[in-house]
């Protein structure tokens, strides 16, 4: 029975995801495993090995042809492959057909649609917006999706462009600041001009002023140092709420 003869240059290789890059005017490929090349681009995944079915640069991944070193060389100015695997991972291109495109766009719309369903309300109501509304609010604007921007990145996009066409905020933190005595006045001064916080209530417990109060979460850490530093650790800050929302959803009319 005759042996078969694969060539030294030739890797194959089965359900893959390809990236492709032209550099140098030649065609190189990676070998990916399926739905981790969008997981490496937002940061989600950061072992490359759960990444690349194998450490290597081809020519052709569907026929199994490896690029040879001096072509590397030429087209990269270097023969690292690893290197040369992270840049074509993070610039090249994915190749998938319109149906894995369609259905990873509309995975990623769902996606963004649920994370800004989660952070905001109605500001008159203080409700959340169902995923369905915000989703049909992102079509009547023709939100675009990028699908090199992972959903997070997008969600702050979204909730900007929102704002303009339904009543939408961030819902606010709830917090209790402990403030010294000595620097209680100034502090609140200081606090009260941070954009959006709202004073719910104040009191004195001994040597402390006591307040508690509804900020939008963009401003945690600035608050967060001001309490740290200002106080020189004599000040506390508490989360009591990460979002501070009505029981039910908001209906549209």
């Amino acid at each position: 029975m005759p042996k078969i003869f694969t060539p030294t240059n030739q890797i194959r290789l089965t359900n893959v995801a390809v990236v492709r890059m032209k550099k140098g005017g030649k065609r190189f490929e990676i070998a990916c495993y399926k739905n981790k090349v969008l997981s490496w681009r937002s940061g989600a995944e950061k072992d490359l090995d759960e990444v690349l079915q194998t450490i290597a640069v081809f020519n052709n991944v569907s026929k199994g042809e490896v690029a040879k070193k001096e072509e590397l060389q030429k087209a990269f100015g270097k023969d690292d492959v690893t290197e040369i695997c992270k840049e074509i991972l993070a610039k090249g291109e994915l190749q998938v057909s319109e149906k894995e495109r369609q259905d990873q766009l509309d995975s990623m719309f769902k996606e963004i649609a649920t994370t800004v369903a989660d952070k905001c309300v109605n500001p008159e109501t203080k409700r959340p917006y169902p995923v369905s509304i915000v989703e049909k609010s992102m079509k009547d604007i023709h939100y675009s999706i990028k699908p090199h921007r992972n959903a997070k990145q997008q969600a702050l996009d979204v909730i900007r462009l929102l704002k303009e066409t339904i009543p939408l905020e961030r819902a606010k933190m709830r917090l209790k600041l402990a403030l010294p005595a000595k620097e209680a006045k100034r502090l609140k001064e200081k606090i009260a001009k941070l954009s959006s916080t709202v004073t719910e209530g104040e009191e004195w417990e001994g040597e402390r002023l006591m307040l508690t109060c509804l900020i939008d979460p963009g401003h945690f850490r600035e608050m967060d140092e001001i309490i740290r530093t200002e106080t020189k650790g004599a000040g506390t800050l508490e989360v009591l709420n990460l979002k501070e929302i009505k029981e039910g959803e908001e209906v549209l009319e």
